[in-house]
Protein backbone atom coordinates (compact mmCIF):
# COMPACT_ATOMS: atom_id res chain seq x y z
CA UNK A 1 0.00 0.00 0.00
CA UNK A 2 1.28 3.57 -1.10
CA UNK A 3 2.46 5.79 2.01
CA UNK A 4 2.22 9.65 1.28
CA UNK A 5 4.37 11.36 3.65
CA UNK A 6 5.06 14.87 4.19
CA UNK A 7 8.81 15.31 3.15
CA UNK A 8 8.32 19.31 2.17
CA UNK A 9 4.97 21.11 3.15
CA UNK A 10 4.18 21.75 -0.67
CA UNK A 11 5.20 18.91 -2.22
CA UNK A 12 3.58 15.18 -1.83
CA UNK A 13 6.22 12.69 -1.83
CA UNK A 14 5.88 8.52 -2.32
CA UNK A 15 8.05 6.82 1.02
CA UNK A 16 9.06 3.48 1.17
CA UNK A 17 10.44 2.40 4.63
CA UNK A 18 12.58 -0.51 5.48
CA UNK A 19 11.17 -4.03 5.62
CA UNK A 20 11.59 -6.14 8.81
CA UNK A 21 14.43 -8.10 7.64
CA UNK A 22 16.69 -5.25 8.33
CA UNK A 23 15.92 -5.78 12.40
CA UNK A 24 16.88 -8.75 12.18
CA UNK A 25 20.78 -8.64 12.32
CA UNK A 26 20.68 -6.41 15.41
CA UNK A 27 18.62 -8.56 16.85
CA UNK A 28 21.18 -11.34 16.26
CA UNK A 29 23.93 -9.12 17.54
CA UNK A 30 22.14 -8.16 20.52
CA UNK A 31 21.35 -11.45 21.96
CA UNK A 32 25.41 -12.75 20.91
CA UNK A 33 26.27 -9.40 22.74
CA UNK A 34 24.30 -10.50 25.80
CA UNK A 35 25.53 -14.13 26.02
CA UNK A 36 29.10 -12.58 25.80
CA UNK A 37 28.15 -10.37 28.63
CA UNK A 38 26.82 -12.99 30.70
CA UNK A 39 30.26 -14.69 31.02
CA UNK A 40 31.09 -11.83 33.22
CA UNK A 41 29.81 -11.11 36.90
CA UNK A 42 28.91 -8.18 38.88
CA UNK A 43 29.01 -4.90 37.60
CA UNK A 44 30.66 -5.66 34.05
CA UNK A 45 28.35 -7.81 33.34
CA UNK A 46 25.35 -5.08 33.41
CA UNK A 47 27.74 -2.45 32.15
CA UNK A 48 27.79 -4.64 29.14
CA UNK A 49 24.35 -5.45 29.21
CA UNK A 50 23.46 -2.00 28.96
CA UNK A 51 26.18 -1.11 26.40
CA UNK A 52 24.46 -3.90 24.52
CA UNK A 53 21.08 -2.54 25.11
CA UNK A 54 21.89 0.95 24.01
CA UNK A 55 23.57 0.05 20.62
CA UNK A 56 20.69 -2.31 19.95
CA UNK A 57 17.88 0.69 20.51
CA UNK A 58 20.27 2.76 18.40
CA UNK A 59 20.77 0.67 15.16
CA UNK A 60 16.86 0.07 15.47
CA UNK A 61 16.07 3.55 15.62
CA UNK A 62 18.51 4.51 12.89
CA UNK A 63 17.41 1.18 10.51
CA UNK A 64 13.40 3.00 11.29
CA UNK A 65 14.59 6.40 10.55
CA UNK A 66 15.64 5.33 6.44
CA UNK A 67 13.21 6.14 4.42
CA UNK A 68 13.41 6.25 0.27
CA UNK A 69 11.05 8.78 -0.83
CA UNK A 70 10.11 9.83 -4.67
CA UNK A 71 9.00 13.43 -5.13
CA UNK A 72 8.62 15.68 -8.34
CA UNK A 73 12.32 16.68 -7.65
CA UNK A 74 13.97 12.87 -7.86
CA UNK A 75 14.72 10.09 -5.35
CA UNK A 76 15.90 10.71 -2.36
CA UNK A 77 16.90 8.93 0.98
CA UNK A 78 17.02 10.30 4.31
CA UNK A 79 18.37 8.68 6.63
CA UNK A 80 19.73 9.54 10.64
CA UNK A 81 18.53 10.07 14.19
CA UNK A 82 21.72 12.34 15.85
CA UNK A 83 21.83 15.63 14.43
CA UNK A 84 25.14 14.80 13.09
CA UNK A 85 24.37 12.14 10.99
CA UNK A 86 20.71 13.08 9.77
CA UNK A 87 20.45 14.23 6.14
CA UNK A 88 19.14 13.64 2.85
CA UNK A 89 20.75 12.60 -0.49
CA UNK A 90 19.48 11.56 -3.29
CA UNK A 91 19.29 12.38 -7.60
CA UNK A 92 17.28 14.67 -9.71
CA UNK A 93 15.10 12.87 -12.06
CA UNK A 94 17.57 14.59 -15.28
CA UNK A 95 20.53 12.86 -13.84
CA UNK A 96 18.20 8.98 -12.95
CA UNK A 97 19.98 5.73 -15.49
CA UNK A 98 17.05 3.26 -14.49
CA UNK A 99 16.36 1.59 -11.05
CA UNK A 100 16.44 -1.80 -10.63
CA UNK A 101 15.98 -4.59 -7.50
CA UNK A 102 17.77 -8.01 -7.25
CA UNK A 103 15.74 -10.40 -5.54
CA UNK A 104 15.81 -14.24 -4.31
CA UNK A 105 13.82 -16.33 -2.09
CA UNK A 106 14.02 -15.00 1.62
CA UNK A 107 13.67 -11.27 -0.62
CA UNK A 108 10.69 -12.81 -2.58
CA UNK A 109 9.35 -14.34 0.53
CA UNK A 110 9.56 -11.35 2.62
CA UNK A 111 9.10 -9.07 0.18
CA UNK A 112 11.98 -6.98 1.29
CA UNK A 113 14.70 -6.36 -1.85
CA UNK A 114 18.26 -4.76 -2.64
CA UNK A 115 17.24 -1.52 -4.74
CA UNK A 116 19.77 0.02 -6.60
CA UNK A 117 18.89 3.97 -8.37
CA UNK A 118 21.69 4.71 -11.10
CA UNK A 119 23.08 7.73 -11.65
CA UNK A 120 23.72 8.36 -15.61
CA UNK A 121 27.70 9.16 -15.34
CA UNK A 122 28.66 8.04 -12.54
CA UNK A 123 28.39 5.38 -10.12
CA UNK A 124 29.85 6.91 -6.89
CA UNK A 125 26.31 8.82 -6.67
CA UNK A 126 23.88 5.91 -7.18
CA UNK A 127 21.91 4.84 -4.36
CA UNK A 128 22.01 1.15 -2.87
CA UNK A 129 19.56 0.40 -0.37
CA UNK A 130 19.35 -3.22 1.26
CA UNK A 131 16.21 -4.23 2.77
CA UNK A 132 13.39 -2.39 1.21
CA UNK A 133 9.64 -3.11 1.59
CA UNK A 134 8.16 -3.58 -1.34
CA UNK A 135 11.00 -2.89 -3.03
CA UNK A 136 9.77 -3.83 -6.31
CA UNK A 137 7.10 -1.75 -6.21
CA UNK A 138 9.55 1.33 -5.64
CA UNK A 139 11.30 0.43 -8.74
CA UNK A 140 8.09 -0.05 -10.51
CA UNK A 141 6.67 4.06 -9.63
CA UNK A 142 10.78 5.32 -9.84
CA UNK A 143 10.98 4.04 -13.72
CA UNK A 144 6.93 5.05 -14.34
CA UNK A 145 7.69 8.41 -13.57
CA UNK A 146 10.97 8.77 -14.99
CA UNK A 147 9.29 7.49 -18.43
CA UNK A 148 6.33 9.96 -18.11
CA UNK A 149 9.53 12.93 -17.46
CA UNK A 150 11.01 11.92 -20.15
CA UNK A 151 7.91 12.06 -22.60
CA UNK A 152 6.73 15.23 -20.96
CA UNK A 153 10.47 16.56 -22.07
CA UNK A 154 9.71 15.21 -25.06
CA UNK A 155 6.81 17.07 -26.27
Amino acid sequence: MENIERIDEAVPATAFSLSWVAYVRPTVFFLIALGFAGLFKGAIHLLLSLLAAAWFVYLILDARAVRLFVNNDGIWVRSGILPWNKGVSGLLWRDLDSASYYTGFISWAAKSYKVRIGHRFTKSSEIFLQHVRDGNRAVEVINGMHREMVADARV
